[in-house]
């Protein structure tokens, strides 16, 4: 019988008396350890919201744009399976590099 299976065939009073013990206050310092800095790191590091850092990273900005013209980028984007903000970047590397 397999881990998970032990706890799926249990009866709810069964399940009670063997989980009895996380339901005393403080349980977790009691019956668990903090983890090793390296597990420590990886979960830390899994925790942190956004995409990964390309080039210097990347900040917010707000723009205003024309609604009709935000309307035809979002379906271009669509389209070409790039998010609003792949799009914006590569039209702003375009004309840059034009300009160079």
């Amino acid at each position: 019988m397999s881990r998970q299976n032990k706890w799926q065939e249990m009866t709810t009073a069964q399940l009670d008396q063997a989980t009895r013990r996380y339901d005393e206050p403080f349980a977790a310092d009691k019956y668990f350890r903090p983890l090793p800095a390296k597990q420590r790191a990886a979960h830390l590091k899994a925790l942190r919201p956004g995409r990964r850092k390309v080039g210097k990273g990347c900040k917010r900005v707000m723009i205003s744009l024309e609604q009709g013209l935000l309307h035809r980028a979002d379906v271009y984007a669509r389209r070409h399976g790039l998010n609003r903000s792949q799009m914006i970047a590569r039209g702003l590397e375009t004309l840059i590099n034009s300009a160079a």
